[in-house]
């Protein structure tokens, strides 16, 4: 803080200030509390009065310094007695510290120190500030109440000081009036412009001080006046005491050459380098952070994924819950539904076989009573029961539909036997209908109140390829592809409920809305389509040994009937596209073609067994094609030869030993061959030959070089020379010809040059030449 200056005052008159101060009591040091003290009437003195007096007193047996630090002491108490009444402390510190500036004004003789220390300690206000504390501290007065806060003196110092010279009773007591012994002191302004006039010609030294001054003063009226809301006080008067600092021309700068000025400039280029290097490892930074921030979003992204993951995964167990009990709910119904169907067609195909096989034990048992009584007596009639009276009656009548229904279609080359009898009475058919109707109702039935999400192999794919599109990880390490084929099951089998493969019109496999789905959800497996060991390339694989071959294989065992050729057919059909078009996972479906191919060989086997007889009569009863000994021979052989054919047929899906031993061992050269050493030689021989050889597989016979048949085959080339022989002695000599190109078709090549050469059968060396 800023020092008082030290102030230059005018010498004044003393008029009565001798005597005043003659008054006064020598013993004035033994009373300080009274000079520290004053009585009430001394707190508010006139604006004059009290100064003039204080000039005018002298000091006597006290120091300046003493007297000085008296007032000083007074002055505080003075503060502390008002703020105990209520007073602000401001009001009351102010206009103690203007009456201890009068007295010490007055003390010409005091030293500067004495200034110094108590300008440090009290502050001065303006006359307009005494004046409105002095006119508010009259109206709390006089409210006996309190001091309002929101006071506003609106009046100028003018008019306040008018006021309290007009109103002779606003001072509380008369008492405390005080007679102005000495002329009115001169206003702070008035002696503040005096005192500018007069050190105008001081040097630039005073006028430093004086501003100096200037400064303290402002200072310590900032102090005193402490600016609040809801005070309106005009501080505009102390503008004019701001002094503005100007430049100063006389200070003098170091000389400046360009050497310093490019060793400034290299300088600050070196900061502002080392600034741009700071920045790149900012931005560095910066970049830094901002990656890092990418991959936190990333992250967070991907844990909200995580959430949609965990919510897919929930609705996929769910759904697979629900898929699993609704299948383990309708398994029941839909193994019923099957048997019903099954022994319905296993009812039928019983019923077929036993009445084949009563009827061809009937009607040979009829046929040797026939051929005993006429060797005994021809003119007895025959006697025989109603059964097989009626059982030939029957059998008769359907044996001349099917002529009639020939002779419509114009099939003129058609062989008695070799029609499959399969024909069901009117009743049995309608019976037959009405029972399949009921079950095929069942089987609508099953999935009626189910949705198609949990019936329809369709849309349960779906539901699995949406979870191998969005999260083929988890869907291939769950081994989903394994599964899939036991969910289908019991929805594939529901479809083939209805379906026979023994049927020739019977639908296939490929045209199966199941089978289609399937393949499409193999076709859009995003795995590895060169991995052959993937696990949804193997689906339609294991749907097919799992579901489908064991369908078939009930099928073989109990429903089918070999000797059919539309059944065979039919069944070859399905089982050619199973074991051939589907045997690249040999090791998926090894078990279930195995034994579907038992199946067939076996049943293959008991009808051989079963159904195979070819009788032998005399060659009176032969010789004679009317004879119904005749008939029944020439059906016996075609139907016999009819399961030849069947049997080869399965050439490419059973092992050509297995076909050699039961078409050739068992068939041909059991029944076959021993029919036509039986019959006479001619046409209808050479017809059968031909007819048993257009069925042996062409694949047996395409090695070129082969010059001697397959072992099977030897007694019957031997009957073909035998025949050959024969009927180069008869009527029918062209016959040996297509005797000579069927020795050469099954490569008997040396049995056929050697029977040309024995005979000299020269002219038909061309045939074996040409072929």
């Amino acid at each position: 803080m800023a020092h008082r200056p030290k102030r230059t005052f005018r010498t004044r008159r003393a008029d009565s200030s001798d005597s005043d101060g003659a008054e006064e009591p020598a013993a004035e040091p033994r009373e300080p509390a009274k000079l520290a003290a004053p009585s009430p009437e001394e707190e508010d003195p006139p604006p004059g009065g009290g100064r003039a007096e204080a000039a005018e007193r002298p000091l006597r047996g006290r120091s300046p310094r003493g007297r000085g630090r008296g007032r000083v002491w007074a002055s505080s108490r003075r503060l502390r007695a008002d703020r105990g009444s209520g007073v602000p402390d401001e009001e009351y510190g102010t206009h103690h510290a203007s009456e201890s500036v009068d007295d010490q004004s007055s003390s010409s003789d005091s030293s500067s120190s004495l200034d110094e220390e108590f300008s440090s300690l009290v502050n001065i206000p303006d006359a307009a500030f005494i004046q409105a504390a002095r006119k508010k501290r009259e109206l709390a007065r006089a409210q006996q109440d309190y001091i309002s806060l929101d006071v506003k003196h609106t009046s100028t110092l003018s008019g306040m000081m008018n006021s309290s010279d007009e109103d002779p009773e606003s001072e509380p007591n008369q008492r405390e009036r005080r007679i102005p012994f000495a002329p009115k002191p001169q206003t702070f302004r008035q002696r503040m412009a005096e005192e500018t006039t007069i050190t105008n010609e001081e040097t630039s030294e005073e006028s430093q001080e004086d501003e100096n001054q200037d400064i303290w003063e402002q200072q310590q009226m900032k102090k005193a006046v402490k600016i609040t809301e809801g005070r309106d006080i005009d501080l505009s008067h102390s503008s004019e005491f701001q002094t503005v600092k100007k430049f100063d021309t006389s200070i003098s700068f170091p000389p400046v050459n360009l050497e310093i000025i490019k060793k400034q400039l290299n300088t600050r280029l070196t900061l502002l380098q080392d600034t741009h290097r700071s920045h790149l490892r900012e931005y560095e930074k910066y970049i830094e952070d901002v990656k890092s921030s990418e991959n936190a979003v990333q992250n967070l992204e991907n844990s909200s994924n995580q959430a949609l993951s965990f919510k897919f995964y929930k609705s996929m167990k769910i759904y697979v819950e629900n898929l699993i009990d609704c299948l383990n709910e309708k398994i029941i119904n839909i193994q019923e539904i099957e048997s019903s169907m099954h022994a319905l067609l296993l009812k039928q195909a019983m019923t077929f076989m036993k009445r084949r096989q009563d009827e061809l034990k009937h009607e040979s048992t009829y046929l040797q009573q026939l051929s005993r009584k006429a060797e005994t007596s021809a003119n007895e009639s025959l006697a025989i029961d109603e059964n097989t009276q009626r059982i030939l009656e029957e059998l008769e009548s359907r044996r001349a539909r099917r002529r009639q229904a020939r002779a419509l279609s114009e099939n003129c080359d058609h062989q008695e036997g070799t029609s499959s009898d399969d024909e069901l009475s009117s009743v049995d058919m309608i019976d037959f209908q009405k029972s399949q109707g009921d079950i095929l109702q069942d089987h609508k039935k099953i999935f009626e109140d189910v949705h198609d999400d949990f019936c329809n192999v369709r849309n349960v794919l779906l539901k699995f390829q949406q979870w191998r599109e969005k999260f083929p990880n988890s869907y291939y390490e769950a081994f989903i592809g394994f599964c899939i084929p036991k969910l289908l099951n019991p929805l594939i089998r529901v479809q083939l409920i209805d379906w026979n493969p023994l049927k020739f019109d019977s639908i296939g496999l490929k045209q199966m809305s199941w089978f289609i789905s399937i393949e499409e959800f193999m076709d859009n497996s995003v795995e590895d389509s060169q991995k052959e060991d993937s696990s949804d390339k193997k689906i339609l694989y294991t749907v097919i040994n799992k579901t489908i071959i064991p369908q078939l294989t009930d099928f073989v065992e109990f429903i089918w009937d070999p000797l059919s050729t539309s059944q065979t057919t039919s069944l070859i059909t399905h089982c050619r596209m199973i074991l051939e078009e589907h045997s690249t996972c040999e090791s998926e479906v090894s078990k279930g073609k195995q034994d579907l191919l038992k199946s067939i060989v076996s049943r293959m086997k008991k009808a051989i067994e079963d159904d195979v007889f070819i009788p032998l009569y005399p060659k009176s009863a032969v010789e004679n094609r009317a004879s119904p000994q005749s008939k029944f021979q020439e059906r016996q052989f075609w139907s016999a030869l009819k399961l030849f054919r069947n049997v080869l047929l399965w050439n490419g899906l059973l092992p050509d030993d297995t076909l050699r031993e039961l078409g050739l061992d068992k068939l041909l050269n059991r029944y076959l061959l021993i029919a036509l050493l039986n019959a006479m030689p001619g046409p209808e021989v050479v017809k059968k030959c031909n007819q048993i050889t257009a069925y042996l597989p062409e694949k047996w016979f395409t090695n070129s070089a082969m010059r001697t048949s397959i072992p099977q085959l030897e007694n019957f080339i031997q009957f073909l020379l035998q025949s050959a022989y024969t009927l180069s002695k008869s009527e029918f000599r062209d016959k040996v010809k297509e005797i000579i190109l069927i020795l050469v078709k099954i490569r008997a090549m040396n049995q056929a040059e050697s029977f040309i050469e024995e005979y000299h059968l020269d002219h038909l060396k061309s045939v074996i030449n040409e072929v």
